[in-house]
């Protein structure tokens, strides 16, 4: 249900969604080379004068080492999680068939429900979480489940002590970045054959990038390359998952509730015929052919009961307790499933009848007077009812279960 208070407020003005949340975290790690770096990537995108194969080179060539080449990673979040705003993020053949953010936060939403009823697992078992989907939005590289710093701390603790180190290859690489950049912000329109200044700037800042990850061999500064590897590869990491799981989120979906929308057939007997004749696959043709069988077996007696001796006590079991009473011992192994239609009690006596049930179900006699033998028979007959009842569960358990 709805809540209705502050709701003429959300209305009556627009969400302006953007992914300034994430912004503001990647102003915290703009120092040193990185600041320049994530600057010269930005020049590089939004360049109009450079083809799309040009840019494309040009980022290669200055990815030789990805997580000194901080720009390139953080760039690629950030216009990430922006095409998930925008929905761009899923491909769309046109405008009318485009995605939109408030599309795939309802999808991502419904996955929580439908996983689990076709899974029988949480989304997060199958990666579908929602941070699954809109992690970097939801600040998931700010926090961490143990004791480990999060992505974007690591990465900015590195970052300031690199940059506080005073190393001359950090400023040659500021200078290679700053050189680059100066030069494609002067590209004019009418530009001609700049291609080879443009390569030389791109090899130069691709050196002194590999000159400033060498200075890194040994410590103290060792650990903290390491921390950038290892905040790059998560940050990557995050993002993949989030593009894999949205581009092709309106097929995963469809595919699940169509799948749904089958198996709702199979309560009708002539549906469920069907389609187990139609279906070539063979779990699909045992689902709709078992599906009577499974669900007669289905007991909501046994269902959700923590306890066997709330089962028993409802089937008023176990219904003989005092093996004294001989009579009603020989009474309750003439109701017994296995002994029924297996031992003729037909003119036993009591006690004929005790001894009659100890034979079939093999129970020893040996030094025992007839109390005794109850007392063993009764054992066992109310042994036989927990694990009639235990039987019962497992068939009821096993038809509800998702396999």
């Amino acid at each position: 249900m709805t809540i209705n208070q502050g709701l003429k407020s959300i209305v009556e003005n627009t969400p302006n969604f953007s992914n300034q949340g994430l912004e503001n975290t990647v102003n915290t790690i703009k120092i040193g080379w990185v600041a320049k770096s994530i600057d010269l990537d930005t020049e590089i995108q939004n360049n109009t004068v450079l083809t799309n194969s040009q840019k494309t080179d040009l980022k290669d060539t200055i990815n030789n080492l990805p997580h000194i080449n901080v720009g390139r990673f953080i760039g690629d979040l950030l216009r990430h999680s922006e095409s998930i705003i925008d929905g761009s993020i899923v491909p769309a053949p046109d405008a009318d068939s485009a995605a939109s953010f408030l599309e795939l936060l309802q999808t991502v939403q419904s996955l929580q429900t439908i996983i689990p009823q076709l899974f029988g697992v949480p989304s997060s078992a199958k990666s579908r979480d929602i941070d699954d989907h809109f992690g970097t939005l939801n600040g998931i590289l700010l926090q961490t489940e143990d004791s480990s710093e999060p992505v974007f701390t690591k990465l900015k603790n590195s970052i300031s002590f690199l940059n506080s180190a005073g190393l001359s290859t950090h400023t040659s690489l500021q200078t290679a970045i700053d050189n680059l950049k100066n030069f494609i912000i002067q590209l004019q329109d009418d530009s001609t054959d700049f291609q080879q200044t443009l390569d030389s700037f791109g090899t130069a800042l691709a050196n002194a990038q590999t000159d400033f990850n060498n200075a890194l061999a040994n410590e103290p500064y060792l650990s903290k390359k390491n921390d950038l590897i290892d905040s790059k590869n998560k940050i990557n990491t995050q993002v993949s998952l989030e593009n894999s799981n949205l581009t092709g989120i309106r097929t995963y979906t469809e595919n699940l509730t169509d799948n749904l929308a089958y198996t709702n057939l199979a309560t009708n007997n002539k549906f469920s015929a069907l389609m187990s004749k139609v279906a070539q696959n063979k779990n699909w043709q045992t689902y709709f052919t078992n599906y009577n069988k499974r669900n007669s077996s289905r007991n909501p007696l046994y269902s959700q009961q923590d306890q066997i001796s709330d089962i028993l006590k409802l089937k008023g079991l176990p219904d003989v307790v005092d093996y004294f009473d001989l009579e009603s011992v020989a009474s309750k192994a003439k109701r017994d499933s296995r002994l029924i239609t297996t031992v003729s009690f037909q003119g036993l006596t009591t006690e004929q009848s005790i001894n009659a049930a100890c034979d079939f179900l093999k129970i020893s006699k040996a030094n025992k007077n007839i109390y005794a033998l109850s007392q063993s028979l009764l054992a066992n007959m109310n042994k036989h009812d927990v694990d009639v009842i235990k039987n019962q569960i497992d068939v009821n358990e096993q038809a509800d279960s998702i396999n």
